[in-house]
């Protein structure tokens, strides 16, 4: 499905039936990869799941956009046009950080948020390399020139990993307009504003996640004082890959909490 917002269109697609959970997806990559790993583990009832290709990755497009607030203003309008009503909205990585800015700047279209290895501002500290599981046979299926991309994300390596990867993120990697995207990071920075955000979150990081380590996310309680927070031992930022059923209590216990303060 596609959805145009000005001269930008934005494609999704969409699962199921209830209050809608948009999930926003990393860089490099399209919705293929948030939709591969939470259809498993998100409720299949009750809930209606939204996957759109951020602009200027997947098939969606970014015309016009120069900086990271003009994608959380395109991201408002494609909330007002697919949804009735606030949403949940879930972002892992760089899409938490956009996450972030529409709850800032449009507190009203989000029901609960949702941060899964949050990217900050800017990264601090995180931690030093660590594998935490390496098979041999995770790059039997994997094709030479993917394996270093594959080794930065993921630290548990094995042939379910090495599939994931395959199947669901490196596709999108092919289709990222990096000029548009260039374009958009020359404005990087999110106007948050001062505001607290005191709908239910969750924040959940990885203990081994050397890309935005761990220490930023958990700082963040002071702006979401409703929030759930770990860090989950045994994954890097490949966590919603890594450790699964780690976070299906937390997304179930989350998706409860923010029902429950819309009634």
């Amino acid at each position: 499905m596609e959805c145009r917002i000005d001269d930008v269109v934005i494609h999704y697609v969409e699962h199921g039936e209830g209050p809608p959970l948009v999930a926003l997806h990393g860089v490099g990559v399209d919705h293929r990869e948030l939709e591969a790993a939470l259809e498993p583990i998100l409720p299949e009832d009750g809930c209606r799941r939204i996957y759109p290709d951020l602009p200027a990755m997947g098939a969606s497009t970014a015309t016009g956009l120069t900086s990271n607030n003009d994608v959380v203003a395109v991201l408002a309008k494609f909330l007002e046009r697919t949804v009735s009503g606030p949403a949940l909205v879930l972002g892992h990585s760089y899409g938490a950080y956009l996450a972030r800015g529409l709850a800032a700047q449009h507190p009203r279209l989000v029901a609960g948020l949702a941060l899964i290895c949050p990217l900050p501002e800017s990264v601090g500290q995180v931690p030093a390399p660590e594998v935490v599981i390496q098979e041999d046979a995770a790059y039997d299926e994997l094709d030479a020139e993917l394996q270093a991309t594959y080794d930065e994300y993921f630290v548990v390596r094995t042939p379910a990993t090495a599939r994931v990867f395959r199947d669901y993120a490196a596709p999108g990697m092919s289709l990222v307009d990096y000029t548009a995207l260039t374009e958009i990071f020359t404005g990087w920075t999110i106007d948050m504003g001062h505001a607290t955000f005191s709908r239910p979150t969750l924040v959940a990081a990885g203990l081994h996640d050397t890309t935005v380590g761990f220490d930023d996310a958990m700082r963040l309680l002071d702006v979401y004082p409703r929030a759930t927070m770990t860090v989950i031992d045994g994954a890097g930022h490949a966590l919603l890959h890594e450790r699964p059923r780690a976070l299906v209590g937390l997304l179930d216990d989350w998706i409860e909490r923010a029902r429950a303060a819309a009634e």
